[in-house]
């Protein structure tokens, strides 16, 4: 909440709480009804489109989500060395209601704005118009809003909830009151209501352009930095073109500095970048992975343990693990992916990392289910994922392995008695056995 909250804070439908969806229900039934029921002739198609476009942002911005918890975890690339309070995981929670106020939008001005209805999949004018103007009026123009809500009068009532988040998440990007993304959606809506009006608009202009929005904003709202140097160095003045994390989690700490949007090159103009821009994304580059003191060594339960991890969905995970709901049974699909990647994947990974004054902890999971324990073929697989965990643990540094749950089990229990004799030479105090 920003510290004097203005008009407009809260979402409409705030009140609702989860049954906040139930909003696009009218609209997403009208869609698929039309579409259904009319002649051929007749049926919109970008109209029939917005539901699934709207699901795929949500998963769009889940695996930014998942990645980025990965890959604060692991500590690798990290720019702003500091933990993600409680405060800001129940500040970010309500990440979706944009996608449920687009949505609306969407459904609204395709009905009523010329040429917002039957449009085509394709055509290359309409997304060569919608980059141009992005990157001219929408760029410039949210330059100046952007410095225009750092006044101390918009900045108390608005901005400052979206600048409570210190270390940033992707998710912060769409963390803002509801006055700011009226705002913000009138200024991206220059480029699609031009094509609209001229006749040019296209599925693909107006999905690639949200799409874009969206992962430049998860991208730059990143704790780690994902561009590589040689991305700047073929071509330089990309820098000027394209923001990275390290540039924008500046403008969170220093907070006067580096506006721009998406582009750095409204700051190189005006005077307002960071000095300390290049070093920083050069010394968040060479960070390497942080090195442990403790590890506790857990693993999966369930097939739907996933999503109450860390990396999973917040919402989920703020729960105790207990039986499925009726969503969590919908998305089977999903879950049996995950399955397959963690039988393809088939290593140890960091589930989340935390710091107690100078003591740095790390929780890694078996990619193994409760299940996979009792069955007979599996516990050399398992001890051998164990084996090489204590070994990985043992080269970065750690001085304390704990085992949790089934790794604690009789088989592993002398197993590991084993793995530690044959290793006399071993400095790492393992934990957990009987």
């Amino acid at each position: 909440m920003a510290s004097k909250p203005g008009i407009l804070t809260d979402w409409p439908w705030t009140p609702l709480g989860n049954f906040k969806y139930l909003v696009l229900g009218p609209w997403v039934i009208q869609g698929i009804y039309s579409y259904m029921v009319k002649d051929e002739k007749e049926k919109d198609l970008s109209n029939f489109l917005v539901f699934p476009f709207l699901i795929w942002r949500a998963i769009h911005n889940q695996i930014w989500i998942s990645l980025s918890r990965y890959r604060t975890a692991k500590g690798t690339n990290r720019i702003v060395d500091k933990a993600i309070e409680f405060e800001q995981v129940d500040r970010e929670r309500n990440w979706d209601d944009q996608i449920i106020f687009n949505g609306i939008l969407f459904y609204v001005f395709g009905m009523t704005v010329p040429g917002g209805s039957h449009m085509p999949l394709w055509r290359l004018d309409g997304v060569i118009i919608t980059f141009l103007l992005h990157a001219g009026p929408v760029e410039f123009l949210y330059y100046w809003l952007h410095r225009a809500l750092h006044h101390h009068y918009l900045y108390s009532r608005y901005h400052s909830h979206h600048h409570s988040s210190i270390v940033t998440e992707p998710i912060t990007s769409v963390v803002h009151p509801f006055a700011e993304h009226i705002a913000y959606f009138a200024l991206f809506a220059i480029p699609m209501f031009t094509v609209m009006l001229t006749g040019t608009a296209s599925v693909a202009a107006l999905a690639s352009y949200i799409t874009y929005i969206d992962f430049m904003n998860n991208m730059g709202h990143c704790n780690f930095e994902v561009i590589p140097n040689w991305v700047f160095s073929i071509f330089p003045p990309l820098k000027y073109l394209m923001y990275t994390p390290s540039f924008h989690s500046l403008h969170h700490t220093q907070f006067r500095t580096n506006y721009s949007l998406f582009m750095p090159v409204y700051d190189l103009m005006y005077g307002t970048m960071d000095k300390a821009s290049d070093a920083l994304y050069e010394t968040s580059l060479k960070r390497g992975e942080e090195s442990p003191d403790v590890v506790h060594l857990t693993h999966l339960t369930t097939p739907e343990s996933i999503y109450h991890l860390r990396l999973g969905f917040a919402s989920i995970a703020a729960n105790p693990h207990s039986s499925p709901t009726w969503y969590i049974w919908l998305m089977w699909p999903l879950t049996l992916w995950s399955m397959l990647i963690t039988w393809i994947y088939g290593r140890t990974f960091v589930v989340e990392r935390n710091r107690f004054n100078n003591l740095k902890l790390q929780t890694w999971a078996i990619p193994k289910y409760n299940i996979q324990y009792l069955f007979q073929w599996q516990k050399e697989p398992i001890n051998s994922l164990i084996e090489a965990a204590i070994k990985d643990a043992e080269q970065k540094g750690a001085k304390v392995i704990s085992l949790g749950l089934l790794n604690q089990g009789e088989e592993l229990n002398r197993y590991g008695g084993i793995y530690v004799e044959r290793h006399r030479e071993l400095k790492i105090k393992v934990v957990g056995w009987q």
